[in-house]
């Protein structure tokens, strides 16, 4: 089997952890230090069941609006814009600078180039950042910003699935706006958390691979009520 070549490397701001680019022939890694893979070019079922069933209310909508927190490997945000018209508007903010450089550089023939696309925006910083200052801002908030509801990569995205984190994400939404959340497994006082603050929460259950094979994840769908 062919080694694994590092071509990157970048510190998490504010946070001291370390993430890195790994190249094996055709196929792209982005690793924590300490912690594993994150994301694989050749995996990204779930990121694209993500944007899915989290923009799936907005068909026919019209200029709508959706926060990406994560771009990864650009997968969520390239299907987040398939699912949407030409009148919408996409932000997806990245913590860290050097992920948004190799998407650009290198990953983004993988989900066709979606920063490309003039309705998509990307922020440099922290998603939590947007949510404070948002009100009524989206009909859709995806989150893939960590492995779920307990930070991973980045301690403080601990406060996104807090209870004041998820209020301002309620606060963040349009009425009948979705809080779409990614997970590398289950969690059932995060669905609790979600109807405490006042979301009509579904849990879907999807697999890292298109085909429906590989690792069972899971997706929150949490709907603004009004």
């Amino acid at each position: 089997m062919n080694p694994w070549n590092l071509i990157d490397s970048s510190e998490i701001p504010a946070d001291g952890g370390e993430l890195r680019l790994y190249r094996r022939g055709d196929e792209y890694s982005i690793m924590i230090v300490g912690g594993g893979e994150l994301m694989n070019s050749r995996m990204h079922g779930s990121e694209d069941a993500l944007a899915e069933l989290g923009c799936r209310h907005l068909a026919g909508r019209t200029q709508p609006r959706v926060l990406v927190g994560g771009l990864g490997m650009g997968f969520t945000l390239a299907a987040a814009l398939g699912q949407v018209g030409p009148d919408a508007k996409v932000v997806v903010a990245e913590l860290v600078p050097a992920v948004v450089r190799w998407n650009r550089d290198y990953l983004g023939p993988f989900a066709g180039h979606p920063l490309d696309d003039p309705r998509s925006t990307v922020s440099v910083g922290d998603v939590a950042a947007l949510l404070r200052k948002e009100h009524a801002a989206f009909d859709a908030i995806l989150l893939d910003v960590d492995n779920g509801p307990e930070g991973l990569t980045h301690r403080a995205n601990d406060w996104l699935y807090s209870v004041e984190g998820l209020e301002a994400a309620f606060d963040a939404l349009r009425p009948d706006g979705v809080l779409a959340v990614w997970s590398a497994g289950p969690d059932d006082a995060f669905s609790d958390r979600l109807r405490r603050v006042g979301f009509l929460v579904d849990v879907k259950r999807v697999r890292a691979h298109r085909a429906g094979k590989g690792a069972s994840h899971v997706i929150w769908l949490a709907q603004h009520s009004h």
